[in-house]
């Protein structure tokens, strides 16, 4: 009996005196040692970051007007922008276009436009926020679709674009004026691109296909 309460009475000191001491770190487990990849990637410039120019005065990535033409006088919008319902108005159903830039995401869309001799020329940039579709490519694809469609019109791809057209029509419209017309449609990114030219006589078609690829240069 007193060998067992000496044996329990050594435990119980063995418990009281570890219990006092610091606790004995544990060996590092033994697995590989995981490095982080590095790819020598930075984040982009403000100058080389598109989307730091597309976010800013969207009036300033327009054509500038050509030395010596006078600034169109006609032009839709306010100060060289164009709010959706402006825009639309531009169409010849707005109640419908309207509804579609609803549904396409219209952001915000700025204009310009001059005359010089006999020629006019408009060129609009439409910018949409693109969180559920790509309104862009979207409203471009749209616009080329109805072109294709019309009699008498020439089709000429945008040199630097993946899809841009220029389309230049063979006969005057049905206006009072009876103007040749031709027109350019392209995208890039959250943006696309509008030119119209119009002139009493056949607009050249390398005249509007310039004219789309120096704005999307600009882009």
């Amino acid at each position: 009996m007193a060998a067992g309460l000496g044996a329990i009475a050594g435990i119980c000191t063995g418990y009281v005196v570890q219990a006092g001491q610091d606790p004995t770190p544990l060996p590092p487990l033994s697995q590989p040692v995981i490095r982080q990849a590095k790819t020598g990637a930075e984040p982009l410039s403000a100058a080389a970051d598109r989307r730091v120019k597309t976010d800013g005065d969207l009036r300033k990535l327009l054509l500038r007007k050509p030395s010596g033409a006078r600034a169109a006088e006609n032009l839709q919008g306010d100060d060289g922008w164009l709010d959706m319902a402006a825009y639309a108005k531009a169409y010849d159903h707005p109640d419908d276009e309207f509804g579609h830039l609803i549904e396409t995401e219209f952001r915000r869309a700025a204009v310009t436009g001059w005359t010089s001799g006999s020629t006019s020329v408009e060129v609009r940039l439409i910018q949409y926020r693109q969180e559920e579709t790509l309104g862009a490519r979207a409203a471009t694809k749209n616009n080329q679709y109805w072109k294709e469609a019309e009699p008498g019109t020439r089709t000429l791809p945008v040199p630097g674009t993946t899809d841009g057209q220029a389309y230049v029509r063979s006969r005057p419209d049905s206006g009072v004026d009876r103007a040749y017309g031709a027109e350019a449609y392209a995208w890039r990114g959250d943006i696309a691109v509008e030119i119209f030219v119009r002139d009493s006589k056949p607009v050249s078609g390398a005249k509007v296909v310039d004219l789309a690829e120096r704005q999307m240069e600009r882009l």
